[in-house]
C-alpha cells in the first residue's frame, strides 16, 4: 500500500519518507463509522482493502452519495479543509485495512511540500474527480429514470452491483429495496 501512495502522489523518497512516517494502520469491520455526520474531519483514510460508502441522513432516510474501494483515498474534504461539520457519514460496508493520516500532519506535510507541483496537480486532480463525480450523479438523477441510472452503474461501475449491499445500491440509486427489485427483474425478463 506505501509503494502505491508512494506512485500515486509521485513523492521523491525522502519527500514519502516524511508522508509515510506520520500514517497509521487501522483494521476495522464492516459497518464501522468512521466519520459522522455533523462531526470535525480530522483524518484522511486511503484504502488498501474494502469498502467505504458515503451517506447523508435526509430526515431519517439514509441516502447513498458515493463508495471507495481499494487505492482510493476519502475523507469529508470540506471539512478537513475548512473546519466546518461535516455533512456526509464515512462508513465501512467490508471489513477494511485503512491508512489514514491527521488533519495535522496532512497539513504540516503539505506546507513542507507546498513548492512541489505535482503533489499539487495529483491534490487538485483527485479534487476534481470527486466534483465531477458529484455532479454525474446528479445530473444523472434530473435526466435518467433509475432503470437508466442501474444499467449505467453496471456497465460503468461493476464492482459496486458486485460488492455492496442491494440496499445500499438502491440508496444510491435513489430507489427503495423493492423498486430496484423490480428493475433488476425487468432487466432479466428483457434478457430472456
Amino acid at each position: 500500500m506505501l509503494e502505491q501512495l508512494k506512485r500515486k502522489f509521485r513523492m521523491s523518497d525522502s519527500q514519502f519518507a516524511g508522508f509515510s512516517g506520520c500514517l497509521k494502520k487501522l483494521k476495522v469491520p464492516a459497518k464501522t463509522t468512521l466519520l459522522e455526520e455533523g462531526e470535525l474531519a480530522k483524518k484522511i483514510f486511503f484504502i488498501e482493502k474494502g469498502c467505504i460508502r458515503v451517506w447523508f441522513n435526509n430526515d431519517g432516510k439514509d441516502l447513498t452519495t458515493q463508495f471507495f474501494f481499494e487505492n482510493e483515498t476519502v475523507a469529508s474534504i470540506e471539512s478537513l479543509k475548512k473546519g466546518i461539520p461535516s455533512m456526509l457519514n464515512i462508513e465501512t460496508i467490508e471489513p477494511c485495512i485503512l491508512w489514514y493520516i491527521s488533519k495535522q500532519d496532512l497539513e504540516k506535510i503539505l506546507s513542507e511540500l507546498e513548492n512541489v507541483q505535482e503533489l499539487k496537480n495529483e491534490f487538485i486532480n483527485s479534487l476534481f474527480d470527486r466534483m465531477f463525480h458529484y455532479m454525474n450523479h446528479f445530473f444523472s438523477f434530473l435526466r435518467d429514470s433509475p432503470l437508466k441510472r442501474y444499467q449505467a452503474l453496471m456497465q460503468e461501475k461493476p464492482m459496486i452491483i458486485q460488492r455492496v449491499p442491494q440496499h445500499y445500491i438502491a440508496s444510491y440509486l435513489g430507489v427503495s429495496s423493492v423498486h430496484l427489485s423490480r428493475i433488476k427483474s425487468q432487466l432479466i425478463k428483457e434478457k430472456s
